[in-house]
This record gives structure tokens, sequence and C-alpha cells, in this order.
């Protein structure tokens, strides 16, 4: 038997395929939407590499939805820290308060996107210098979502390279000749990562380590700097 849809949904749910088309998930049972899903960008128009943060917006309806209000579930967070979730989370509860009885998916995704836009920046610590992002740093978004500090993404990708090369150096000839070239691969997932390395390096150093004191290398130190060689770049 057919379930009879609200006309305030299918009008929404009609109006999210035409505007998001492939950006949208739609799941239904039968004819009757249940669950919307789409990834969150900031508002950035068509410019994609200033987008530095996203998150996987779902809304899953209740039964007499827009009556009551939909279950709602943040997802997949990219350069978001707990509190800023939670913040959103906040102001989604409000939102759905103010909204009820009416659609409230657009209302969702607007807020989501301007919270997003708002702190269109990392949060957390560069993998290699341990320093915060801050205003005026300059850092690099991989293709994987993964954030560094432009300067030491650089540094890091040329003595990858060169231990590398090193290490290719010491094969067989015939070892060599079958041994894949250098690939810069993003140091958190391994993903293959595309840049310019030259530029990166030429980046100012993080702002916060300009008034940091010396950091000592420690004979554990160096232990742990040697373990990450073998593990990263070799």
């Amino acid at each position: 038997m057919t379930s009879v849809v609200d006309e305030r949904v299918s009008n929404e749910v009609e109006a999210l395929e035409v505007i998001l088309m492939d950006d949208v998930i739609i799941e239904r049972e039968g004819n009757k939407p249940t669950i919307i899903e789409t990834v969150v960008h900031p508002l950035t128009g068509d410019d994609t590499d200033q987008q530095y943060v996203c998150v996987t917006l779902k809304v899953k309806f209740t039964p007499d939805y827009p009556d009551s209000s939909p279950e709602v579930t943040l997802r997949n967070p990219s350069g978001l820290d707990d509190q800023r979730l939670s913040m959103i989370n906040s102001k989604i509860k409000e939102k759905l308060a103010e909204c009820l009885g009416q659609p409230v998916v657009f209302e969702l995704m607007e807020l989501v996107g301007e919270n997003l836009t708002e702190r269109n920046l990392p949060s957390g610590q560069c993998l290699f210098c341990l320093y915060d992002f801050v205003e005026g740093d300059k850092f690099t978004k991989t293709q994987c979502y993964h954030y560094f500090h432009s300067h030491c993404l650089g540094s890091h990708l040329i003595v990858e390279k060169k231990y590398y090369q090193e290490y290719l150096d010491k094969l067989p000839n015939w070892q060599q000749m079958q041994a894949p070239p250098y690939q810069p691969t993003c140091p958190v997932c391994r993903s293959e990562v595309s840049c310019n390395v030259d530029a990166l390096r030429e980046a100012p150093p993080p702002i916060e380590s300009k008034n940091a004191e010396p950091f000592p290398l420690t004979p554990e130190r160096k232990v742990q700097k040697q373990q990450y060689v073998e593990r990263f770049c070799l």
C-alpha cells in the first residue's frame, strides 16, 4: 500500500533534488522520503580551494515531519573539533524549535554553511610543528582534507623525497629500474597529493613558532625522529 506523503515534504524533497542534484542522497521507504544526507561546505561560491572545513548533514524524518522535529546528525567532520561541532549542534536545536511545523532542511543547510564560513579555518594542530592554526598562517589542505602549515608540509616532502632517493640508491640497478617514481603522499592517510613543493617550502613558518623557545632534540626525540623516517619516508 502506497503511503501518503505530506505535500510540504514532497515539495521540499523535489526542490533539494533540483538544486543539489548528485550532491544529495535521499532514502525512501516506498515513495516516502525518510533520510536526507548532503555534505555542507563553507559558502565560498565556486572557489572550492578556499573551503577548509566540511561536514555531512544527515536529516532523518520522523513519521509526522514537519509537525515534529527530524533527527539531525553531523557526520564525518573535516577540520572541525568537538567544541565547534557542539556549538553547531546547539544552534541546530534552536533552529528546529524555531521552525517546528515547516520544512527545515534548507534552513539547516544554510545554518551549518554559515557557521562553517565564519570558522573556515582548520582547528587543532599541525602534525609536524604541533602549533595551532591561527589567523595569518599559510596552510595547505590536501585532497584528502588533511591540514598542515604550508612551510611544514613543504619541508616534510623535501626530506621524504631525499630519503626515498637515498633508499633507492642502495638497491641493485635492476630493482631501481622497477621501482615506482617518487610520489608525494599525505603523512596522515598516505593518499597521493599534488602540490608545488618549492612554493610550499617558501611559505612563512607558523606564526606561533616565531616567539617559541628552541626545541631541544633529546636522545628520545632522536629515536622518535628515526622511527618516523622509517615509517613515513621509506
